[in-house]
């Protein structure tokens, strides 16, 4: 495997293949991969929320529901560099649709608890001229973009679980667009989902448009939510991000989501804003 450098050049990290390792009943041993930018024991939300897709589109696959229409993530306490549990329940399925909530816990923990719609796909074609459609098409694609790489990771971690490449603005610096996409699987031996994708990309939207001081503020999100109108395609997805605080220590970060063909949803994050201590 390679750890990326600052201005794209990368180098050797021997060992490490996936974010995390399936071990049987629903257990997943978490790699140095999922490591986030707050703390260096702490996850990324980014890797969780995209397992959590993965657990939940496997209760709905039973159903014959094929669309997560919507995941919400409640973050409840910063999720561990440790094996995690996914416990999901079956709220309400009927012919369209299903209503799943989940729990994410580690360490004996919850850290998250986790409410989704997933939707049964029908061949319905939207018919011309109806107002807003065709949808918007892609930004500008990836291989015309730039390498860029989160400028807050110093070890191992989620900057190098997936390559980023910039369509616009600067990371860490304001709006910003940029294309996602895996360098690695999410869980050893699979390929991910279109919607694991998504979302281990989702959550970025706070970090690659932040408009704070890194050193000087802790600006974390305490939930995700992603909305998608349709099923995406293709490995990359690109985040159309901008980040905004009132003045009262919260904020929210706003992303439109593309991916090759174009527009495919939103998806938001609640901000808690805080002076660093010292």
């Amino acid at each position: 495997m390679t750890k990326a450098g600052s201005a794209g050049e990368t180098r050797e990290i021997p060992g490490i293949a996936a974010a995390y390792i399936a071990r049987g009943d629903g257990v997943l041993e978490s790699l140095e991969l999922t490591r986030g930018p707050w703390d260096p024991g702490h996850q990324h939300a980014g890797p969780p929320s995209a397992a959590i897709a993965r657990a939940i589109e496997a209760a709905a696959a039973g159903h014959g529901l094929d669309h997560l229409a919507r995941l919400t993530v409640n973050l409840l306490r910063p999720v561990p560099i440790a094996e995690l549990e996914i416990r999901v329940r079956e709220d309400y399925v009927g012919r369209s649709a299903g209503h799943f909530s989940a729990r994410l816990l580690a360490d004996g923990r919850e850290c998250a608890r986790i409410t989704a719609l997933a939707l049964r796909s029908l061949d319905v074609p939207v018919p011309a001229g109806t107002a807003g459609h065709p949808l918007p098409g892609p930004p500008k694609p990836p291989g015309m973009c730039p390498v860029s790489h989160m400028p807050v990771f110093d070890a191992i971690g989620y900057d190098d679980l997936v390559e980023i490449r910039v369509v616009e603005g600067r990371l860490f610096d304001g709006p910003t667009a940029a294309w996602f996409r895996l360098r690695h699987p999410l869980v050893d031996g699979e390929t991910p989902s279109p919607y694991q994708r998504v979302a281990v990309a989702a959550d970025s939207g706070n970090g690659i448009s932040a408009v704070m001081d890194f050193d000087r503020y802790i600006f974390v999100n305490s939930d995700l939510t992603i909305n998608l109108l349709r099923r995406p395609v293709g490995e990359w997805i690109c985040l159309d991000a901008r980040t905004s605080f009132g003045e009262t220590g919260s904020g929210l970060a706003e992303s439109t989501l593309y991916d090759a063909q174009g527009l495919i949803g939103r998806a938001t994050q609640s901000l808690v804003l805080r002076p660093r201590e010292g």
